[in-house]
């Protein structure tokens, strides 16, 4: 439940706790509910949760020791098979956690939710026992799953209402295009709108400047994006175009750009361009992958693509012949 992990972007993956609701179309195929299955613990995707042990809690501990003896700051993803912001988990455990956060500095930890309408709620408060959030704690970042533009315009105004050292997005998996360019996010500067309400604009001495009191805003407010196509039994193909064309918002934004992985499928043309060979529309990609399928594109905004399920391995993480590892310039 606490380890050094494979993903490229942590060091550490840690769980409080085991166990999810669905919520969204990114949740269909959920590795976590997978494990918990083949594990004999369905139960923890239909409504209950569990707790990890103590011994694991103490891990984090170990972490932050080793890092500020190194000199270095490590990157804790929590929670991988859970998540910190669930209202059905006991506020009691979200309270203890905060506390290890605190106890933590050297450690970098990286909140990510479907739910971060809850975010504001249930950070900590006077009776948590804890400093005071503030304009968020130096060593938690907090970020937010964007799959397709629906969740987008859903669930960014809510992670920009929170004040944070970083905010971030995890656009994995992606599963349509994403205009990251949005023209009613709420302005993160303005006091009387900060909660997503709109008022009357204030047009005198306590006009904010930032947004003309207007409470919206079209900076981005996010540092990061995590960009990467589905893996695992039933996974949904990713066209080359949606993750191009996040890079190329994050680059124009200035805002760091990591591209995870193809996930099971990749383009034919993306395939191609790693010189393992590549193929054309009349050719049947099942003669090179036995079993595995392809798909079609055409007659949308990105154009037509074959993509071919290749599996996660073969299709890798280069995106236009390079690997995207950006992290925020706040990663000290």
């Amino acid at each position: 439940m606490g380890e050094n992990t494979k993903i490229e972007w942590a060091t550490h993956t840690f769980n409080p706790w085991v166990g999810c609701t669905k919520v969204s179309p990114a949740c269909d195929h959920c590795y976590a509910e997978g494990w918990a299955k083949r594990t004999g613990q369905g139960h923890l995707w239909e409504g209950q949760r569990r707790r990890t042990s103590m011994s694991n809690w103490q891990k984090v501990r170990k972490w932050n020791r080793e890092a500020r003896a190194a000199g270095r700051r490590d990157r804790v993803f929590c929670a991988s098979l859970a998540d910190v912001f669930d209202n059905q988990v006991p506020s009691e455990w979200r309270r203890e956690l905060w506390h290890y956060i605190e106890q933590t500095p050297s450690l970098d930890w990286l909140l990510l939710t479907k739910r971060p309408q809850n975010i504001a709620k249930m950070l900590p408060d006077p009776g948590t026992g804890v400093k005071p959030w503030g304009d968020g704690w130096k060593n938690v970042w907090l970020g937010t799953t964007v799959e397709n533009q629906a969740e987008a315009d859903r669930r960014i105004p809510h992670l920009l209402a929170v004040p944070a050292v970083i905010r971030f997005l995890s656009c994995e998996p992606l599963l349509g295009p994403l205009d990251l360019t949005l023209d009613n996010l709420v302005c993160t500067d303005c006091p009387r709108c900060s909660d997503g309400s709109l008022i009357e604009p204030d047009t005198g001495a306590n006009a904010c400047r930032r947004c003309d009191s207007t409470g919206k805003s079209d900076e981005w407010g996010i540092d990061w994006v995590i960009c990467g196509g589905e893996s695992g039994p039933g996974a949904r193909p990713m066209h080359p175009g949606w993750a191009r064309a996040l890079r190329d918002q994050c680059a124009k934004a200035g805002v760091a750009f990591h591209f995870k992985q193809w996930g099971e499928w990749v383009g034919a043309s993306v395939y191609s361009e790693g010189n393992k060979g590549g193929f054309t529309r009349s050719q049947v990609p099942g003669e090179t992958f036995p079993g595995r399928p392809s798909v079609w594109w055409s007659g949308d905004a990105f154009g037509g693509v074959v993509s071919i399920n290749v599996g996660k391995k073969v299709a890798g993480r280069l995106l236009d012949g390079r690997e995207h590892n950006d992290i925020p310039g706040a990663a000290r």
